[in-house]
């Protein structure tokens, strides 16, 4: 019973003190300045071609760059068709499907008017240069 009137003076005391520091803090309270809106991105179109290969679709090609398709020699049963290709400036070679172009990358598909190449898992076409005729075999 003795110590009570020293435990309501220390609590007056600091009901006192957080009284003064609130009141304080918004009486010398600076005002708020504007704040500017963040701007918002565009978010970016969806890419239906990708989407359409998790179902079994077909997918959208990439485009080939240091190749250039010179001539096809399509084979219309689908054996034996041949791309003629030129690599970096190099002279033109002939390469049937399934083989290697260069390191990593291989003749999947070869159409009338352009050549499937695969490299490194992604398939990537490669059109036939618009001056030039298209040959089809076939029995």
């Amino acid at each position: 019973m003795k110590r009570l009137p020293l435990i309501c003076s220390v609590a007056a005391v600091a009901l006192l003190s957080a009284s003064l520091a609130y009141w304080g803090m918004q009486l010398f309270k600076p005002k708020q300045r504007p704040i500017a809106a963040v701007p918002v991105a565009q978010a970016p179109e969806a890419n239906m071609d990708a989407a359409r290969g998790l179902f079994g679709g077909n997918t959208a090609l990439a485009a080939v760059s240091n190749y250039q398709l010179r001539g096809v020699v399509a084979d219309t049963r689908g054996r034996g068709s041949v791309a003629i290709i030129s690599t970096d400036g190099q002279p033109t070679k002939a390469f049937p499907v399934g083989s290697e172009v260069s390191p990593g990358v291989s003749v999947k598909e070869v159409q009338p008017r352009h050549v499937i190449l695969m490299e490194g898992g992604v398939q990537k076409r490669l059109d036939l240069m618009n001056d030039q005729r298209v040959s089809s075999v076939g029995n």
